[in-house]
């Protein structure tokens, strides 16, 4: 088998890294310790927090805001859009300290997607592997070795050490110039349109798009149905890991 690419680029979280469990996990303790149900309901105050917290990721993506900005901001919205708390510098303070409490649960409730550890040693195999991702330096690395599967990684480039967040292409020009290739001789794989797919596809590199679920049906980690908007387009668009080796792997399963 003539294998066309020379290395493979993957996302961590919600592609390998189960985050959206995690942070789910994270935020139904944090509610409850902060007694936030006083104020607001847990539905009404995790819809606030996740639509404030994607815009602030594609900000961040864009260098519109900085990681302390977004850490603290996430939960200020919500305090004061779902709460009701004044902006001030008690609310402030309870903010910072819900960031701190929610870096250390989801580190302490990480666990990996089902199969993923069988997928990143089948593609190993065949591949060098490279982590691209835009999490935070202090949780990732910490989750590499919680994982067990920091062995099959050949390099980890993750947006703070290297001064660029997905989509920004230089991320990628970063993993392209330490594995000593072309983008036509890479594939990025990841769970995000915007930073997996749109970004490598700026830098000139081949896309797969890990999608959880089928088109149309309902995505556990976020509640609702999931659907393909009109233009989204990928080199390639999965929904299992099996489909992934199957492309890759020419069927291989490691186990």
């Amino acid at each position: 088998m003539t294998m066309k690419y020379k290395a493979i680029f993957l996302d961590w979280d919600d592609t390998i890294g189960d985050f959206s469990r995690s942070a789910k996990c994270a935020l139904t303790t944090m509610f409850e310790i902060h007694q936030l149900y006083q104020y607001t309901d847990y539905d009404t105050f995790v819809q606030k927090y996740s639509e404030h917290n994607t815009l602030l990721w594609e900000q961040y993506g864009r260098d519109e805001v900085t990681k302390d900005e977004l850490k603290i901001d996430r939960f200020l919205y919500p305090l004061m859009h779902a709460c009701g708390l004044e902006e001030n510098s008690e609310t402030r303070v309870l903010a910072r300290r819900m960031c701190e409490d929610f870096l250390r649960m989801t580190n302490h409730f990480f666990s990996i997607i089902p199969d993923a550890d069988k997928m990143v040693k089948t593609l190993a195999s065949r591949y060098p592997l490279t982590i691209v991702s835009n999490g935070f330096v202090e949780s990732q690395y910490l989750k590499f070795r919680k994982s067990g599967l920091d062995p099959y990684f050949t390099h980890i480039v993750l947006s703070e050490e290297v001064g660029a967040q997905k989509p920004n292409p230089r991320i990628y020009e970063e993993a392209l110039r330490i594995n000593g290739i072309t983008a036509d001789e890479a594939l990025m794989i990841g769970d995000s349109y915007t930073s997996d797919v749109e970004g490598a596809r700026a830098a000139g590199i081949d896309q797969m798009w890990f999608r959880r679920v089928a088109d149309g049906e309902e995505d556990p980690a976020y509640g609702k149905v999931v659907t393909l908007t009109e233009g989204q387009t990928a080199t390639y668009i999965v929904n299992s890991y099996r489909q992934i080796t199957d492309i890759l792997a020419d069927g291989m399963w490691v186990a």
